[in-house]
């Protein structure tokens, strides 16, 4: 069993407050978690109204398909949100 992770950092310029955030937030994770199996959420930068910080975490049988995998969720998180994509810690 093979277990990776990954830390996603989005600036989101256009936000002028938390409810903007969210906003932006619950729209990119519920997409996510739709397409994906994978455990998606924000795990830092709450107090933050233009920073996005999302934590994954997806397990696998196989090392280069659990790393395919979440190499995906971050290419379509990256496309699918206005917010800018600052930061990838894996």
């Amino acid at each position: 069993m093979y277990t990776f992770s990954s830390k996603l950092t989005f600036h989101i310029p256009y936000a002028d407050s938390l409810k903007d955030k969210r906003r932006v937030s619950r729209s990119l994770l519920d997409k996510a978690r739709i397409k994906f199996n994978a455990s998606i959420a924000e795990v830092d930068t709450q107090d933050s109204h233009r920073v996005l910080t999302i934590g994954i975490a997806v397990v696998s049988g196989e090392a280069s398909h659990g790393q395919d995998y979440l190499d995906g969720i971050i290419r379509f998180m990256e496309g699918n949100t206005d917010a800018i994509l600052i930061s990838v810690e894996v």
